[in-house]
């Protein structure tokens, strides 16, 4: 038997121990969370969301947390598919899906229904903590930066087509009634002096005229009586 040098030994395990290191450390990065929805428009709804994640530890998968990206309420997501006997439950800022564990090694796969898409995104991520058996947890809740390094533990992301501008019609100008004349009633006795009035206005003359004469008559009568007494003494 031929017997290998030293050094080709050595770089043959060193060879070796790189590959396993790197197997290592690509099995976690590999078994994202993954979120897909084919033909979905930004602002549409209802929509399908379709969930997968792969198992990576020796209990089974018993359930999913998810938070909810802005412009979708915990309460407008619905279960449209998944293991046997699990349920979703509402929470503060998302949802939860779970129920009986499956078996070890098991990949889980749901779906869940949307309301309504937020208008105007494209990318919507969905921050999810896969929960196992026996407790222990993968929280896939990394987000991805532009230019950055790719996060070990990345959130999942929804791609969707963007949604159709609505053309928005003014609306027609108020248009204001012409303003509505009232004619007002004349002011009482600013008209004709009724027949009545002007009657009591020449009796009250005559009646003065008639008093002035009486007067007059008095006092000369009163003149004459004065001299005669005077003339008799």
């Amino acid at each position: 038997m031929t017997s290998r040098p030293p050094a080709v030994r050595r770089a043959a395990a060193t060879a070796l121990l790189g590959a396993a290191l790197f197997a290592a450390g690509t099995g976690t990065a590999a078994a994202h969370v993954h979120v897909d929805a084919p033909g979905a428009t930004a602002g549409s709804g209802p929509v399908t969301l379709e969930f997968s994640g792969a198992s990576e530890a020796d209990a089974g998968i018993a359930g999913m947390r998810t938070q909810l990206p802005a412009g979708i309420a915990p309460g407008d997501v619905t279960l449209a598919s998944g293991p046997a006997g699990w349920t979703l439950t509402p929470t503060a800022q998302g949802f939860e899906v779970g129920g009986p564990a499956l078996a070890s090694g098991e990949d889980v796969a749901y779906g869940v229904t949307v309301a309504t898409l937020p208008a105007g995104v494209t990318e919507l991520a969905f921050p999810t903590v896969q929960v196992y058996a026996d407790g222990t947890e993968d929280a896939w809740i990394e987000p991805e930066v532009p230019g950055g390094p790719e996060p070990e533990m990345p959130a999942p992301v929804l791609a969707v087509a963007p949604g159709t501008a609505v053309p928005t019609t003014p609306a027609p100008a108020p248009t204001t009634p012409a303003p509505t004349v009232e004619t007002q009633p004349a002011a009482p006795g600013t008209g004709t002096p009724e027949p009545v009035a002007a009657a009591e206005q020449e009796t009250g003359g005559a009646w003065f005229v008639a008093v002035a004469a009486v007067a007059a008559l008095a006092a000369v009568a009163g003149g004459l009586w004065y001299r005669r007494s005077r003339a008799g003494r």
